[in-house]
């Protein structure tokens, strides 16, 4: 939830036209280079008051406000003040204008998505005073953020249902937004580059008639849309496929939000090198600040009941300041329930360990390569962080330690994934698939001989961490069709294919181990209950089905094509009984 809109308070304008409410016409704009769109003369830091730090409509942003005393200047006894600082708050969603804002010295501090402070890293170097530095993670989007597709043309036959459908397609995306390293790492992780689609950009990200949700909604030419959740809601009737009603968009449904892809948009505050060298200790304290205001704003949700007073100052106040209004205390906790707080473990985790596969190094990578790629960037530019001495600051912290605890119910993710191949329906909710092959009568899979493939499967698990991962095996139906024609019985041939689904389930099983033993010889955590094992036996032949039986290869490509265990990442966000929400 990027930018919350109260919908009490939207106007819309519509243009009357011959009688007809015709629809706005969208006003794109171009998205240079920021090195290029950014020529403000660099200035000193300003100093001899408060320091002004800046905030987005974003639920992380609500701990800086918590630490503030729940006001936009430091109150007395707030745990910023007990840290011997002072702020003065204010927001500014967009992200140009806080870029020249920090250039100019008026703020010392840069708040952004990982992304959008890689898009502006080309023209803060170019001097050395306003290089940033980043130094603190406040949170992964965790549901706020979808990329919203035509799955339906306007005949009801399917377009967009996998992330490989987006090849030459058009998307919406807001100029210098939240959302653009998003899109790249989709593409990405589908096997494409930015390149493999066509961007139209928006000036704003949600609430006016320039946004990707109004793009959507009114250009045909635009074919998916990056945007908030409300919009997404919208867009499709209600989270299910747009009707065309009201303001959704027939066909329109939400392929994929954060809550499952849930390690790609991480929120960060960096801050100038000149003001980082000279006030250290200072920044230090506002690292240690907001750790302290994480864990203390996660016990006051969990206890609002008894601390209700407190509570709903709190909420109160993040209203006012974020959404202009200390009526919508709703939408505020929204902000807060699409966040993540990563908290003392998660920027240990996020700075420190190379072994992470979604930390600040591997991201920064990958960002900036999808930058470069549709001329964002020039070039890859290093960026720094902080590099905290982790065990002197968790001082007054409790959250230190501790083991990640399974994000699914075994069972129920098992009750799901089985209905689903029942109902041959397991591509629905499909994200990305790809395939393993084997030899003849092979039964083990040493993960070096596979090293590439496992090593995208861990990539994707580690970034789509609130999706399932089917591991499903195949097996080469030519004995049972020998079986068949030689005349052998009904009974022998049930017997046939089921020892055949065993051993497609048996492969299945031993390629999931050995994933999972790659990944801790690399001393990568993998989540083993996202993982579950499917074995299709013969019945998904590559070579098709002809009536109830496999149709025989015709190559011998054709036979071994069928010995292969199949990768495929599925959204099961609806099913609440398997997926737990972090």
């Amino acid at each position: 939830m990027r930018k919350l809109v109260i919908l009490t308070a939207l106007v819309v304008c519509i243009s009357l036209v011959g009688g007809v409410f015709a629809a706005p016409a969208i006003k794109y704009v171009d998205a240079p280079p920021l090195s290029q769109a950014i020529n403000t003369q660099v200035g000193e830091v300003k100093t001899g008051g408060p320091v002004q730090l800046p905030l987005i409509t974003w639920g992380g942003d609500i701990a800086t406000i918590y630490a503030n005393g729940n006001s936009r200047t430091t109150v007395k006894g707030s745990i910023f003040e007990k840290e011997g600082l002072n702020f003065k708050l204010f927001r500014e969603d967009d992200f140009k204008k806080q870029v020249e804002m920090y250039m100019r010295g008026e703020t010392p501090y840069l708040r952004g998505t990982m992304g959008m402070i890689n898009m502006a890293v080309e023209v803060l170097h170019r001097d050395p005073r306003t290089r940033p530095v980043v130094v603190y993670q406040m949170t992964e989007s965790n549901g706020g953020d979808t990329l919203t597709v035509r799955a339906f043309d306007v005949k009801g036959n399917p377009y967009i249902r996998t992330a490989k459908d987006l090849k030459g397609k058009t998307i919406a995306v807001q100029a210098y937004g939240p959302h653009v390293d998003y899109l790249g790492k989709i593409l990405a992780d589908a096997g494409l580059s930015m390149k493999d689609v066509t961007i139209k950009w928006t000036k704003d990200l949600t609430g006016t008639d320039d946004t990707p949700a109004a793009a959507l909604r009114n250009d045909k030419s635009v074919d998916a849309a990056m945007v908030i959740i409300p919009d997404a809601t919208e867009l499709t009737s209600g989270g299910a496929v747009g009707t065309g009603a009201e303001k959704s968009v027939k066909g329109a449904k939400i392929l994929l939000t954060t809550k499952t892809a849930n390690r790609i948009i991480a929120d960060v505050y960096a801050v100038r090198a000149d003001y980082f060298q000279a006030h250290r200790v200072e920044v230090e304290k506002f690292f240690h600040g907001l750790l302290i205001a994480e864990e203390s704003l996660r016990g006051l949700v969990k206890n609002k009941s008894s601390r209700a007073v407190e509570y709903k100052k709190a909420f109160t106040a993040v209203a006012d300041i974020l959404l202009d209004s200390d009526k919508a205390v709703a939408d505020a906790e929204g902000l807060y329930g699409d966040a993540e707080f990563v908290g003392y473990r998660g920027n240990v985790k996020f700075f420190g360990d190379p072994n992470y596969l979604r930390n600040f190094d591997k991201r920064t990578a990958e960002i900036q390569n999808a930058f470069a790629a549709i001329g964002l960037l020039s070039k890859r530019t290093s960026l720094d962080h902080a590099k905290w001495d982790y065990n002197r600051l968790k001082a007054g912290l409790s959250d230190v330690a501790g083991v990640e605890a399974p994000k699914f119910e075994k069972d129920e993710v098992a009750k799901v994934i089985d209905k689903k191949q029942k109902q041959g329906t397991l591509t629905e909710g499909e994200l990305f698939s790809f395939e393993v092959y084997f030899q003849p009568n092979q039964n083990s899979f040493p993960f070096e001989s596979y090293a590439e493939s496992f090593a995208k499967v861990v990539d994707l698990a580690a970034t789509y961490g609130g999706a399932v991962i089917t591991v499903e095996g195949h097996s080469d139906p030519l004995g049972y069709l020998k079986s068949k024609k030689s005349g052998e019985s009904d009974v022998v041939l049930s017997r046939t294919r089921q020892a055949a689904k065993n051993l497609s389930m048996a492969r299945a099983n031993a390629v999931r181990d050995s994933v999972i033993a790659y990944a801790r010889k690399r001393g990568i955590t993998v989540d083993a209950s996202q993982f579950v094992v499917v074995g299709h036996g013969i019945d998904k032949a590559r070579n098709g089905m002809c009536g109830n039986d496999p149709c025989a290869p015709k190559t011998e490509q054709e036979w071994r094509n069928n010995m292969r265990v199949e990768f495929r990442i599925i959204q099961i966000e609806a099913e609440s009984s398997a997926f737990k929400p972090l």
